[in-house]
């Protein structure tokens, strides 16, 4: 089991209810996680039901959803930037 900090931005945050939290996971893949993190709540499937419209970086670099988290210490989530 790994602590993970775990990180919402814009829309992801809104529809979570947290901008942070401390996940204990066993989770080997940024998708093992989502799916985790996707049955403790309802509020987290609503977040997370559409993937490809959500970025994600493992220690602050945008990976994909396979990537092993290794010894990772944050993942965050959030909507794609847009220029302006």
């Amino acid at each position: 089991m790994m602590q993970l900090d775990v990180l919402y931005f814009a829309w992801v945050r809104e529809r979570i209810g947290v901008a942070k939290e401390q996940v204990s996971t066993d989770a080997h893949t940024v998708a093992d996680l989502v799916n985790e993190l996707s049955a403790r709540e309802e509020r987290y499937q609503v977040a997370f039901q559409d993937m490809a419209v959500v970025k994600v970086a493992v220690d602050q670099v945008l990976v994909s959803l396979d990537t092993p988290l290794g010894r990772a210490k944050e993942v965050a989530f959030f909507p794609p930037m847009t220029g302006g």
